[in-house]
């Protein structure tokens, strides 16, 4: 069962109990994870990057691995690493080896879209439980991976590793923008859906704007993907500071 191929056993599904349970591991995971971070200097948060950067990507070439060990390997959709959450693994790299511009916008998408991105899929595991049973490796790769994205946003966030500000914006997007461009490309040449802007998924919530958008669905999710996720927890992190500096002053 562990290394099966899509459809050899009955799917877990999502919004079920094993669903449930697989969400409840992976978020105590995380919370105990960053609860028992120590962190003295800026370098601590580097070096966590790095190691899970080299993680994550062993993690990817497993997958790849996988996917031609059970025929699947022309389709494209399985193989390359070019979605919203395959951009921990260019953004890790970024991080932990780039300097300068393409540092810090590593560390902005580490700090903000990895957080969004990993928190999204745990919800609704769209790509593994709904074809594979809860215990297959895909399963268990899916969450490690994601929640990984989440415990590294977190402690870059919890440790002030880098100050996040609006203008990074600019870094967030640029990134998202590149990759979407490559992945457009990639799509029309070969009819694939990487990063999920040039076809419908059915069973996403995308799949309502695909219908809603027609011939604008492809610059809407683009655009959609350079913003909001930067946003919301930019927005988190300025009303966190807004409370604390509130209560600072009731005292």
């Amino acid at each position: 069962m562990f290394l099966s191929k899509p459809g050899t056993y009955k799917p877990c599904g999502v919004f079920n109990i094993k669903h449930l349970i697989m969400f409840l591991i992976t978020v105590i995971g995380i919370a105990v994870a960053v609860k028992h971070t120590k962190v003295k200097q800026d370098s601590d948060v580097k070096k966590i990057i790095r190691n899970l950067t080299i993680v994550v990507w062993i993690l990817e070439i497993l997958k790849i691995i996988f996917v031609f060990s059970i025929g699947e390997g022309k389709n494209l959709n399985r193989v390359l690493p070019l979605y919203y959450c395959s951009l921990l693994l260019y953004a890790g790299l970024c991080s932990s080896v780039g300097k300068g511009v393409i540092e810090r916008m590593g560390n902005v998408f580490l700090a903000t879209g990895g957080i969004v991105g990993g928190l999204v899929f745990i919800i609704y595991p769209s790509t593994s439980l709904p074809e594979y049973p809860v215990f297959h490796f895909i399963s268990f790769h899916s969450f490690l991976y994601h929640g990984i994205m989440i415990y590294i946003g977190l402690i870059i966030n919890k440790f002030e590793y880098i100050k996040l500000k609006m203008s990074d914006l600019k870094y967030y997007a640029g990134l998202i923008f590149v990759i979407c461009v490559i992945a457009y490309i990639v799509n029309s040449i070969f009819g694939s859906n990487l990063m999920f802007i040039s076809q419908d998924f059915p069973g996403m919530p995308i799949s309502v704007l695909y219908h809603w958008a027609g011939k604008l669905f492809t610059p809407l999710m683009v655009i959609i993907q350079m913003v909001v996720p930067f946003l919301i927890v930019y927005g988190v992190l300025k009303a966190r500071a807004c409370t604390r500096q509130f209560k600072s002053y009731a005292k």
